[in-house]
């Protein structure tokens, strides 16, 4: 029987309530993982986003990203987010500008904004930094709410905002907000599964928590993997692999019915060295 998962009415019921896990993951044991841990959501970009990945996520509503500058025109949008539907995506982030948000909100697909630190249009608020520390910078991320919300989007990434300023947003606005750095007052706490795990690649945001070392446990498997293959190596140059166990044997006597019909047709070449 399908797992049940909840549905855009089901975490719009929930603001409010409680607050919402929610992981960005690759791959699908890191969803599998997620689902298995009791995660609420999931962030899982279009390139791999899958029939698979969709499978391992279970019960968590998926939030499909659609990704900013290779998706250019709002037809390009709407092909995307209904092919993510089409394989099971519960919402659909896209950081394109208001006209795209609400066509793909009026075809029926629930849309993800952003909000503060937007990472593809950093350079207009002085680049990967805090937005949001003055009255002025707060209340152009209220009004960009506003717009979104009018908009038709569900809801929206709250990144590197203000606690307070993030919580008094999260109050006053009925959209969902994912905060990413942005304090405890967001409706969800939004962060990615290799800060988690403690193998971050590049930059870790200061609001990034690990819970466990996975890279020390990758050095030591690479480790493990080059040991293994060096010792492959040895074997195979000193005849140790192939052994008996690892070959398919033949009776003698059909062995020697092959070399009868085969020599007349293949003389045997003198290999040098042997």
């Amino acid at each position: 029987m399908p797992q049940t998962r909840p549905t855009v009415a089901d975490i719009r019921a929930l603001k409010g309530v409680r607050q919402l896990s929610m992981l960005y993951v690759e791959t699908p044991e890191e969803a599998a993982a997620a689902a298995a841990a009791g995660i609420d959501m999931l962030s899982i970009i279009a390139p791999f986003w899958s029939d698979e990945m969709r499978a391992a996520a279970g019960p968590c509503f998926v939030q499909v990203g659609l990704l900013y500058g290779e998706l250019v025109t709002t037809e390009d949008y709407l092909r995307a987010g209904f092919a993510a539907l089409k394989t099971g995506g519960d919402a659909f982030y896209c950081a394109a500008g208001l006209p795209t948000v609400r066509a793909m909100a009026e075809e029926g697909l629930p849309v993800v904004g952003h909000l503060g630190l937007i990472p593809s249009r950093c350079t207009w608020t002085g680049g990967f930094r805090a937005v949001g520390k003055t009255a002025d910078a707060a209340m152009q991320i209220w009004a960009q709410a506003q717009a979104l919300e009018e908009a038709g989007a569900f809801g929206a990434e709250l990144e590197v905002v203000p606690d307070r300023v993030a919580a008094e947003l999260t109050r006053r606005s009925p959209l969902i907000m994912l905060g990413m750095g942005a304090g405890s007052g967001a409706d969800a706490q939004y962060l990615f599964a290799e800060d988690v795990l403690g193998c971050t690649r590049g930059h870790r945001p200061r609001h990034a928590r690990s819970y466990r070392d996975f890279s020390a446990e990758y050095a030591r498997l690479q480790k493990e993997r080059i040991a293994a293959f060096s010792e492959f190596r040895a074997d195979v140059a000193a005849g140790a692999y192939p052994g008996p166990e690892h070959t398919v044997a033949i009776a003698d006597e059909e062995f020697d019915a092959f070399l009868a019909r085969l020599d007349p047709l293949a003389p045997a070449q003198k290999l040098s060295g042997r």
